[in-house]
């Protein structure tokens, strides 16, 4: 088999072709991605529920809008939280209760005592569920053409606007990508 190329930190944006409802005009930051799958939460899916309605202790870190977003199609009973620390994508030391991902951005243990990280976090995001690929599934949809791959940026996680994130991400591509922005929602009402 052939190594694969971490996209750990990554965003994958949803091309206007993919066809799979969950995943229509999704951000996708990948958690995890090597040889055996690939782990990942989509960044702009808010639900009604908010974050004090199942994580009390954690509702007053999580960032605006206050409500849990739904991290994907599995496991949607089990909760993730993503959490930018300011700084800490240098070496510094990482605080108790948080594992880096990528740069400043890493996975919160939900099972600490928030006020373990109350201090240290930038900003918190709680989802429900995560978006799973088997071995080589993701490469698969990505030769398909499903995905495109960009750079994440801390901000990605805590957007408070996450409705406008899909274009906000590709506006900022420097490339045709930024075009794709522009894709009308519904493109037989041109």
């Amino acid at each position: 088999m052939t190594e694969v190329s971490s996209l750990t930190g990554r965003l994958l944006v949803a091309t206007p072709a993919l066809a799979d409802p969950n995943f229509d005009r999704a951000v996708v930051l990948l958690l995890d991605h090597d040889e055996e799958g690939s782990l990942g939460v989509v960044l702009n899916r808010p639900t009604p529920v908010g974050v004090g309605d199942i994580l009390e202790g954690w509702a007053d870190l999580a960032g605006e809008p206050g409500v849990v977003f739904q991290g994907g199609p599995v496991s949607l009973d089990s909760a993730l939280g993503v959490a930018v620390i300011p700084g800490g994508s240098s070496g510094d030391r990482v605080p108790l209760g948080w594992r880096r991902v990528h740069g400043a951005i890493g996975l919160v243990d939900l099972e600490a005592p928030p006020e373990l990280l109350a201090s240290a976090l930038g900003s918190l995001r709680i989802f429900a569920g995560y978006a799973g690929w088997g071995p080589g599934q993701l490469e698969d949809e990505l030769a398909e053409g499903a995905w495109y791959v960009v750079e994440s940026e801390p901000g990605d996680v805590s957007s408070p606007a996450p409705e406008r994130l899909w274009r906000e991400v590709l506006r900022r591509q420097r490339n045709e990508l930024a075009m794709v922005a522009t894709y009308p929602d519904d493109p037989s009402l041109n």
